[in-house]
Parts: structure tokens; C-alpha cells; sequence
């Protein structure tokens, strides 16, 4: 099992530790170090900073939002970032939810998701091929566009920048069951939000088939501390925001999944909470069971336990969420 450093989004401001974190991953051995973005910072420019400043550790996005760019125009940038940090680059993508594709994007969320995910990833697959002119005869992504209110003078065209890579991997952020077992089919790899290794069996059905070189990367918070409570607070506050806020109460992929992996009346419980705007209790609603299983949290010794759970699963790639290079060093130790 690979170790990786999630960087995620920036808050109010660029965290000024970032750089140094991806340094000292880089020096301890990790294998690959992400960006993310929401609605502030986008995700493709601190990573293209930190591959300015490193040589080794590969650069992934996770996630970037396809709402965001076209995907020609998503896979200008990783071609670009690839080229730069002279292959290192992994393209992490997501669909997001309605609250965001619309609401911050000002896009309609696509009637079929899954058929929107597969156009886009065939559009980045073509121009990173480049063995013809872009086309599809999309639904969502047609190339050249077909809609009524074009002009109809289109040209189908390849890129004007040959890519260093042809096989540039593509992973996706995926949460439903039929999304994630598409994601098996059409991408190179897949990014679970949350990932229990006492509850492998919630995917087992989706990721039936999966191909030996796939990769299955989720993130998880991690700090070494001698309080385990304490050390869980990040993660509740973590959860309570993306079940509580991150979607509608009629749909909310990250409640939905909480519901799945056995925290169902819990997840609608925190969703009422952030509606009435009682966030703090939102957070504090969180069962510290569930943020203590999809996280490594507390002393070495109890890490080191729970660190082989995760290495006896189907992950291949951990990607961790530390707070202090201690941390990052006390992982890459025990992860051998």
C-alpha cells in the first residue's frame, strides 16, 4: 500500500505549511501528494506550484470538479501539469452535487450522471490519445457541439500540444454503487470519500470484476496525539459539514453514503441539525465510531494496529490528511 499527502482545499487562504508537507512527504518516501478544490481555490495551480518545488512525488487532483471546465479544457491542464512536472501528473475528477454544480457553477446537474461521468472521461481519453480530432456524439459533451443554439460551423480538432502520456491515469471520485462500479470500467482508478476497513464489504458488490492494475485510493485523516477525542474532532467537523452542508436534504451523496455504511438515522440527524443552522451540534452528532473507523487517529501503537487493517484490504493507495510532519514521518515508518 502506497502512502499519499491530501492537501484538500484551501480555506480562507493558502495554508502556508502546504509546501513544506509536500516537501517533507516527498523526502520520506510518499508517493503522491493532491490538491482539491470547492468553491474558492481551484485545484490544478497550487499542485503546478508544488511541482516547482519537487522532483519525485507524482501530483494528483482530488478531486477536480468537471462542473468547473469542459473537458477539452480539463485535459489541457493535466496534459500541461504532465508535461511540467515531467509525468508525474494524476487526474482525480468529480461530479460534485446539485448544490454546487448549480448553485456555484451555475450548470444544470446532469439528468444522468452516470452518462455525463462517461462522456467526459471519453472526451479527456481522445485528446490524450491524440490519434484524431475530438468527436462524440455526446449527450452531454457532444464535440463538435450540436445544440440549437450553436451555429453549426464546429470543427472537430486534436490538440495542438502532443501529450506526454498517453496513458496520463484518470481516477474519479465516486459514491453510488452503479457510479463506482462504472468507475471500474472507464477510469484507471477511483477516490472514496470515505473508506472503512471494517466495512469492505459496503463496495464489494461495485467493484466486483476490478482490474488488477486498478487503483483504489481513499483519503483519511490521520494525526498522531495521545487524546483520541480530541484527535477526532477534525474529522466530526470534517463530516458534519459535507453531510450537513455539502447537498440538499432530498439529495446528499455524502448522507447517503454515511446511510450506507450503517449511520443512517445519524446522517439524517446531522442533516436536520446544519438545516436549522445548529452546526455546532451538527458536529458533536457525529458518532465518534464512525469518524474513529475511516480515519487513524491516537497514539503510535494504536495507528500501527489499525494502519494493517488497511493494508489487508483492497487499497492500494492511502491518502492522508496530516496535520504535522511528525505525523507524516510516524506513518511512513510503519508502513515500511
Amino acid at each position: 500500500m502506497r502512502l499519499g499527502l491530501a492537501l484538500g482545499y484551501w480555506g480562507r487562504g493558502p495554508n502556508p505549511a502546504h509546501l513544506d508537507l509536500a516537501r517533507e512527504a516527498e523526502r520520506l518516501g510518499y508517493d503522491s501528494v493532491w490538491t482539491a478544490e470547492a468553491w474558492g481555490s481551484d485545484a490544478f495551480t497550487p499542485l503546478t506550484w508544488i511541482a516547482a518545488h519537487t522532483s519525485r512525488i507524482r501530483l494528483g487532483t482530488a478531486v477536480a470538479q468537471m462542473a468547473a471546465r469542459t473537458p477539452t479544457a480539463t485535459a489541457m491542464h493535466a496534459l500541461t501539469l504532465d508535461h511540467l512536472s515531467g509525468g508525474r501528473m494524476l487526474l482525480g475528477l468529480g461530479l460534485s452535487g446539485p448544490q454546487v454544480v448549480e448553485g456555484w457553477y451555475g450548470r444544470p446537474f446532469p439528468k444522468s450522471p452516470l452518462t455525463a461521468t462517461r462522456e467526459y472521461v471519453d472526451v479527456i481519453r481522445q485528446v490524450l490519445r491524440r490519434e484524431a480530432p475530438v468527436e462524440l456524439a455526446g449527450r452531454f459533451h457532444a464535440h463538435p457541439y450540436a445544440g440549437d443554439d450553436g451555429t453549426g460551423l464546429g470543427k472537430p480538432l486534436k490538440p495542438i500540444t502532443h501529450p506526454l502520456r498517453v496513458g496520463l491515469p484518470v481516477l474519479l471520485g465516486a459514491e453510488g454503487p452503479k457510479n463506482i462500479a462504472q468507475t471500474t470500467r472507464i477510469a484507471d482508478g477511483w477516490l472514496p470519500l470515505y473508506w472503512s476497513p471494517f466495512r469492505t464489504d459496503v463496495y464489494q458488490a461495485s467493484l466486483e470484476g476490478v482490474p488488477e492494475s486498478f487503483v483504489i485510493a481513499p483519503m483519511a485523516r490521520a494525526a498522531v496525539c495521545d487524546d483520541v477525542a480530541e484527535g477526532l474532532l477534525p474529522v466530526k467537523a470534517m463530516l458534519g459539514f459535507y453531510i450537513g452542508g455539502m447537498g440538499h436534504a432530498a439529495r446528499n451523496f455524502h448522507a447517503d453514503l454515511m446511510a450506507r455504511m450503517g449511520y443512517e438515522d445519524e446522517a439524517r440527524h446531522i442533516q436536520g441539525l446544519f438545516a436549522e443552522g445548529r452546526r455546532e451540534e451538527a458536529v458533536l452528532a457525529v458518532p465518534d465510531a464512525f469518524a474513529d473507523e475511516i480515519s487513524l487517529v491516537g497514539p503510535r501503537e494504536r495507528i500501527a494496529e489499525r494502519l494493517e487493517l488497511w493494508r489487508k484490504g483492497p487499497v492500494t493507495d492511502l491518502l492522508v490528511t496530516a496535520p504535522d510532519p511528525h505525523t507524516l514521518r510516524v506513518l511512513a515508518e510503519l508502513n515500511g
